[in-house]
Formats: structure tokens, sequence, C-alpha cells
């Protein structure tokens, strides 16, 4: 974390599950879930996530790691059900006002807890969703139609 600071990071259940999945599949026995590859020692780069993203095909103008954090803040924040603090709090966000900062070390985990829990379930909908809209989504005839006419003319 930055300036050494301890950040405590409250897990949804799908997440635990994607992390004991990840760690039961590793062949290497490494002290970390996300290793550099062939190492056992380092964890993998910041910038790993990004480099996945231009593989994918997202432009920096697109979307870039930090993007996912700004996303997640702005949904959040959106939904006005969290209070601002603990939302900032997960992002591992100090408070601005240095004299709060010196006197508030609140970590607001219960709700950050109800908070990541409520976050993956939206993006559980999110994806299925998405994977009822493909599913219903017909086949483009018109343009298959005209490439068949087109190849018999």
């Amino acid at each position: 974390m930055k300036m050494d600071s301890p950040h405590i990071v409250p897990l949804s259940k799908q997440a635990l599950v994607v992390l004991y999945d990840l760690k039961k599949g590793s062949t290497e026995n490494g002290r970390f879930i996300f290793p550099v590859l062939g190492s056992k020692e380092g964890v993998m780069s910041e910038n790993t996530i990004n480099k996945a993203l231009r593989t994918l095909g997202y432009s920096t103008d697109v979307m870039t790691r930090h993007g996912f954090r700004s996303t997640a803040s702005t949904l959040l924040n959106e939904q006005q059900c969290w209070h601002p603090d603990a939302i900032e709090r997960q992002l591992a966000h100090a408070p601005r006002n240095k004299v709060r900062a010196a006197y508030n070390y609140a970590e607001h985990l219960p709700e950050r807890r109800r908070m990541m829990q409520a976050w993956a379930d939206h993006v559980d909908e999110l994806r299925e969703a998405a994977r009822v809209r493909a599913l219903k989504k017909k086949p483009d005839r018109s343009s298959a139609s005209s490439r068949a006419s087109a190849l018999s003319g």
C-alpha cells in the first residue's frame, strides 16, 4: 500500500471463491496468489492489468486499471446507500482534511463488508443481464441474405 500503511479489504463471497479456486489451481507452492510468472517470490506488477486491458483491445483513453476504481466509486456514491467515508476507506483514501485525518481512524468495516457483498452481487446481475441479452439477440439476416444474393448473382 501507499506509504506502507496497512489496508483492510473486506471480500465478498464471490471474491473468496475466486481466490480459493486460484490458490487451489495453482501449480506452484509460492506465497502469492498473483505471482510474477515463473517466480515464487515476486508479485504481479501493477501494470499487468493495464497490459491485459491493452491485449483485450481497450485503449488508455477507454479503460485503465485505475478506471475500475473510478467506476466503483462513482456507482457506489450514486446508489446513495453507503456512507461516503466508507467508500473512500474501501479505496484506501485518507480524509482530505488534515485535522480530520489526524484524528479519524475509522475503518467502517461492517458497512464496507455489506458494500462489497452488494457490489459483487451487482456485478453478477450485470453479467447475467449481458448473458441474457446476448442470447436474445437475433442474427442479422438481412446482411447474410444480401451477401448470399450478391454471390449467386
